[in-house]
């Protein structure tokens, strides 16, 4: 198994579960996310590792996945990258939709493993980019980002490549239950859904949470 070490850490700390918007995934996801949380703070801070986004199906993740779901045609045959992937929930539900070769992109190398598990328990491939891609080149045709503007320092710069990529051809679709850094103009609804979250990482029990692409 690739990232071994990692892998088990995952495997000790979560279990299968099925988001409750895309019950036809499964992923090794914490049942406490404060106990995890506070784990992986202690565990990882001294290897200056990210906290472990990649447990939780967030609300963004969630609705971008079911959008993919309930219209495979965005990405059926096409080349998709998933940036900030974290458990690897959306790139999932790309390539279940038929999306031809799919791409998983996280900073985290604990999120790499937990995309590899979560992967085979669902009976797909995907590949895997461990780093840090905005601003790059890409070329693909569609780019999905799910939750990824709640941070200013993040959100400008990740809006304006997101815009460049658009304006090259691909893609582009965000994930977003509301964050404030996330700006509304140039964008377009292309769904809403009422997404039920942990209270240990929201402050509301059910987050709305919008689809968008870019007009």
């Amino acid at each position: 198994m690739k990232n071994l070490p990692n892998a088990n850490f995952i495997l000790d700390n979560t279990r299968l579960l099925k988001p409750p918007h895309c019950p036809e995934i499964k992923l090794y996801l914490a049942d406490e996310a404060v106990a995890l949380w506070q784990l992986s703070a202690d565990e990882l801070d001294q290897q200056g590792l990210p906290l472990p986004f990649w447990a939780f199906a967030w609300a963004g993740g969630q609705a971008l996945a079911r959008y993919l779901l309930d219209h495979p045609e965005v990405v059926k045959g096409k080349q998709v990258y998933d940036l900030a992937s974290g458990s690897g929930l959306v790139a999932i539900a790309a390539k279940l939709c038929g999306a031809g070769h799919v791409t998983a992109v996280d900073i985290d190398p604990y999120s790499i493993a937990a995309i590899d598990l979560n992967a085979g328990v669902n009976g797909v491939e995907l590949s895997t980019h461990l780093g840090d891609i905005i601003g790059q080149h890409l070329e693909t045709d569609v780019l999905l980002v799910g939750d990824l503007f709640y941070e200013r320092e993040i959100a400008e710069p990740l809006y304006a490549w997101l815009k460049q990529c658009q304006q090259a051809g691909m893609t582009v679709l965000v994930g977003d239950p509301g964050r404030t850094y996330l700006p509304k103009n140039g964008l377009k609804e292309l769904a809403c859904y009422q997404i039920e979250v942990s209270r240990d990482l929201e402050d509301q029990d059910v987050k709305v949470t919008r689809v968008w692409g870019f007009a």
